[in-house]
């Protein structure tokens, strides 16, 4: 049985922010414990705890945005901040991921420009972010699917003999589907440099995860021949340790890994729902004492490296990204109507080349004062 695969989940940083020695993860935390010559530790771990704070407030900018009408939906993330951001500082500049909806800490890590965050919710375009300038595929609405997309392309690398990785991101909720266990089939049958990083956030929408695993969801890994490890996902550096771990055993041959994150999901699934009817308030207020940022501020201030002017620098930074964010998104362009029929198909295609000619058509027969019955009833009905 791998070490955390079903038992008490990894943890190197204790929730008083106590750090734990492990003989199997110490060697994938050499930088941020300062065990490398060269290497400024303070600065890789001040980079952490500030995409942490700057990512939850990002967080809170965008429920915020939403409630007040200017986007249509939001998935916060807000407490899984250690899961997210810990696993994005493992993935290498070439390795390539394939998100759900909520890893928008992931992709602001990963360097998206603020206004790609927001793009999607808004209702602007289909995809945020153009996904080879980032290596991270856009945010998949559909639960689980990204996993089978995730193993596509890793097995293309396979084939190209590149040393490449892959992550796919996905949630408790999205075990159950067909699509990810699907996907591990084929990861393990063809050896795939994937990571499968599960953030067991304990809900499913309303569903709590005891209901649909009624045993840690790492031990299913195993069963298709993948190793698997749990870890603690309020712990950054866990997190951080058990995805470089995953990432060095894909891009080296070793085949494909599954890490599950337990960590909460403390607002509600998306803004359109509501966790007070089926959530019981001193659920969360037991795991607010497992606060992922103030873990790792009490594990930074016992070693000197967090004191008062970095709080402020670093919040100020959070209060300066959370306004630039608001900025484009309350004037951000409405796209062109013609941008519809953009990226529908890879090339042309006959039948969408016809809507948008007759699409065209309408639209310099309504700006001419024409109006919409300047097309003949053939032309309409098509």
């Amino acid at each position: 049985m791998t070490a955390g695969h079903g038992g008490s989940p990894i943890q190197l940083l204790s929730p008083d922010g106590v750090r734990h020695p492990h003989e199997r993860y110490d060697r994938f935390l050499a930088d941020v414990d300062g065990r490398l010559d060269g290497v400024d530790r303070d600065a890789l771990l001040v980079s952490l705890y500030e995409d942490m704070v700057v990512a939850r407030r990002i967080d809170a900018e965008g429920t915020a945005l939403q409630r007040q009408g200017e986007l249509g939906l939001w998935p916060p993330f807000v407490g899984q901040e250690a899961a997210q951001i810990g696993s994005a500082h493992a993935i290498g500049h070439d390795d390539f991921i394939f998100p759900s909806y909520r890893e928008i800490g992931v992709a602001y890590a990963r360097g998206a420009e603020l206004p790609d965050l927001v793009r999607q919710w808004r209702g602007n375009a289909h995809s945020g972010w153009d996904p080879f300038s980032l290596n991270m595929a856009p945010s998949q609405v559909v639960i689980g699917a990204q996993t089978l997309h995730a193993v596509g392309y890793a097995m293309g690398v396979l084939f190209d003999g590149a040393e490449t990785a892959v992550i796919t991101y996905f949630g408790d909720g999205a075990t159950s589907q067909g699509d990810v266990n699907e996907s591990m089939v084929f990861a393990a049958s063809f050896q795939a440099p994937v990571v499968f990083f599960c953030q067991n956030n304990q809900w499913a929408i309303s569903e709590p995860v005891g209901i649909q695993a009624h045993v840690p969801i790492a031990r299913r890994a195993p069963g298709f021949g993948i190793s698997s490890v749990r870890v603690d996902g309020n712990d950054v550096l866990a997190c951080l340790a058990a995805t470089r771990e995953a990432l060095e055993r894909a891009r080296s041959g070793n085949g494909p890994s599954y890490i599950e994150a337990v960590t909460y999901r403390m607002g509600p699934h998306t803004t359109a729902d509501d966790p007070t009817r089926y959530r019981d308030a001193n659920e969360l207020e037991d795991w607010k004492e497992k606060d992922p940022i103030a873990r790792f501020e009490a594990y930074l201030g016992s070693i000197g490296t967090l004191d008062d002017a970095l709080r402020a620098r670093v919040a100020e930074k959070a209060d300066s990204v959370a306004a630039a964010l608001r900025e484009a998104t309350i004037h951000m362009p409405d796209p062109e109507p013609e941008s519809l029929f953009e990226h529908v198909y890879a090339g042309p295609q006959s039948v969408l080349e016809r809507q948008r000619d007759h699409f065209e058509r309408y639209r310099a027969g309504i700006e001419a004062g024409m109006g919409a019955g300047s097309l003949t009833s053939s032309e309409g009905g098509r």
